[in-house]
């Protein structure tokens, strides 16, 4: 990733996170996007132990993370060439695809669906880590949602991690910040030959991105694709998600809607743009749709920690590469 230097690496650490892997126990380690929760994709009791942690629907499916693009196959069927052109162009990245799963891959992994995210995620330590589970594991995909509470701001920092989970919860490999700071891009090719690529979930590959691969822009989910559309990760209404209530604000609006609630007692944190004063705590973030989703959730992280009344947010410009941004917001406003 531009800006991202790989920090070193425990080996005797790596090993033993392998070794948890393989007795289906839960190792946390970083993405790119964000800290994944992860256990071996081919156990069912190792995915159970995910739900449990987290607190999270048995019918919320998982992303498996796979060390290698070859073994997309050996987990999904009736893969569209596209598919491989995509892994070509984006894996090791944050884009995830869901694909029809072959007939061992277990429900518990899928949320009871027929379809499967798979997703190369683009960390120098996360591919360790897969590389040598692959290597002693017959299947080699680690199954990982984002190590946190379900619905809660996603961790970027292995002390998010700690401070949410706790130390007990999982061997916990920590390599830093991650440089992208948001989930990854979900497109479902799984109803390709019928719909093309529709994105599920905005994420850190942005539309114009994958349509120069698709020679054409993906649909974005809407009410009709619904129905039957596959579940995906953070695809509720409410998602990602601090505890003080958030609210977001166009900026003409924020200065006078933040005096008033000073002048009312409101111990308000803003989360901006640009400077406000009558903000209790004010994070100003980067006008650079990259630079602010790197930023966005430990911001909301420590806004929530700050003993506020209330979040508010300015609401950021609008456009292909802020799409992902807007989801965030919009569902932890709700």
């Amino acid at each position: 990733m531009p800006g991202f230097t790989p920090p070193r690496f425990d080996d005797a650490l790596l090993a033993q996170a392998v070794a948890r892997l393989r007795a289906g126990e839960l190792v946390v380690f970083p993405t790119e996007t964000v800290y994944g929760l992860g256990a071996d994709a081919a156990n069912p009791a190792a995915a159970a132990k995910i739900f449990a942690a987290k607190g999270r629907p048995s019918d919320h499916p998982l992303i498996v993370h796979l060390a290698a693009t070859e073994a997309l196959a050996r987990w999904a069927k009736d893969i569209p060439p596209v598919a491989w052109r995509l892994a070509e162009a984006f894996w090791p990245g944050p884009l995830t695809l869901i694909l029809k799963k072959r007939e061992w891959v277990p429900m518990a992994v899928t949320g009871g669906q027929e379809t499967l995210g798979l997703r190369i995620p683009a960390h120098p330590l996360a591919l360790r880590l897969l590389r040598a589970f692959s290597a002693v594991s017959k299947q080699g995909g680690v199954a990982a949602p984002s190590a946190n509470r379900f619905g809660r701001i996603s961790p970027t920092t292995a002390a998010h991690v700690r401070a949410e989970l706790g130390e007990q919860t999982a061997l916990i490999l920590d390599g830093g910040a991650c440089p992208v700071g948001i989930e990854s891009t979900i497109l479902d090719l799984s109803r390709f030959a019928t719909r093309g690529a529709e994105i599920l979930r905005p994420g850190g590959l942005d539309a114009l991105a994958l349509a120069e691969v698709l020679g054409a822009m993906p649909k974005q989910r809407d009410k009709k694709s619904a129905p039957d559309a596959p579940r995906v990760s953070g695809s509720l209404a409410s998602h990602y998600a601090p505890v003080t209530p958030l609210r977001l604000l166009e900026a003409t609006a924020l200065p006078d809607f933040l005096a008033r609630q000073a002048a009312a007692g409101c111990r308000c944190g803003a989360l901006a743009l640009r400077p406000q004063a009558n903000a209790r705590i004010c994070r100003v973030l980067p006008a650079d749709p990259a630079q602010y989703a790197r930023m966005l959730y430990a911001s909301l992280r420590e806004l929530d920690g700050a003993a506020l009344d209330l979040i508010v947010v300015e609401m950021p410009p609008v456009g292909f590469t802020w799409n992902a941004i807007h989801d965030r917001l919009r569902r932890a406003a709700t």
